[in-house]
């Protein structure tokens, strides 16, 4: 009996362990997951506008609110990955997930947006693929709650997991016509103030998270390159 309650402690132990936030598991470490947030302060983070970073870190998270800039930056861009993240709102809230930004000084052109928001359903509602996909459900647990975010983007396929429902899979090489999206009208992408087709972007970038004027937190930022990473 006292043997197995020894084996039940260290189990548990374990388990423990493995479930810290802001670290890699033996596993992730083996596979080559990159930890891009310590839980302590902002190394390799920046505003994409250059501004002086003021971000907070709360309870382990990062906090987009007043962080300087309007979108804080991983200074490292990337082209395929799986990339992992815990994600709170505030009620309201608004904020995003970027990918493959190519160029910081415009954002909202030239990278895409994963929706943060307090509101469902639509192009703009929380998991969209913003301004062009709804998502398929609505798998978020609310404002005040950790939603899990699981996302992968290979070539020009971009696939979302929200708490381990599919809200995402989109073939991007299939938007070949400027300004196509998935409901009614233009998306807002352009280019020189021409409508932008999805099919173009570029497939390196970088990544970061909204500030857009409400508290935001998240935590366990962790990535899985799966092409060769382009240090600059």
């Amino acid at each position: 009996m006292k043997q197995l309650f020894l084996f039940a402690l260290c189990l548990s132990y374990s388990v423990m362990l493995s479930a810290q936030d802001n670290q890699l598991t033996s596993d992730e470490k083996k596979q080559g997951w990159i930890l891009l947030f310590n839980g302590k302060n902002y190394d390799g983070w920046i505003n994409n506008d250059g501004k002086p970073l003021t971000a907070t870190v709360e309870d382990g998270a990062m906090q987009t609110y007043k962080c300087g800039g309007y979108i804080l930056t991983y200074d490292e861009p990337f082209t395929d990955f799986i990339m992992k993240c815990d994600v709170k709102m505030s009620s309201p809230c608004n904020s995003g997930i970027f990918l493959r930004m190519s160029d910081l000084k415009d954002p909202v052109n030239t990278g895409f947006e994963i929706q943060i928001a307090t509101e469902n359903g639509g192009v703009h509602g929380h998991g969209s693929l913003y301004d062009v996909r709804p998502p398929l459900v609505n798998a978020g647990k609310g404002a005040g709650e950790w939603d899990h975010f699981e996302i992968r983007f290979k070539g020009g396929r971009l696939v979302v997991l929200l708490n381990e429902e599919k809200i995402l899979d989109v073939n991007l090489d299939a938007y070949t016509v400027p300004g196509k999206r998935d409901v009614e009208g233009n998306h807002k992408f352009k280019l020189d103030g021409q409508p932008r087709a999805l099919h173009d972007f570029s497939h390196t970038g970088y990544i970061g998270f909204q500030d857009h004027g409400h508290q935001c937190w998240y935590k366990n930022v962790k990535l899985l390159p799966l092409t060769d990473r382009k240090r600059k």
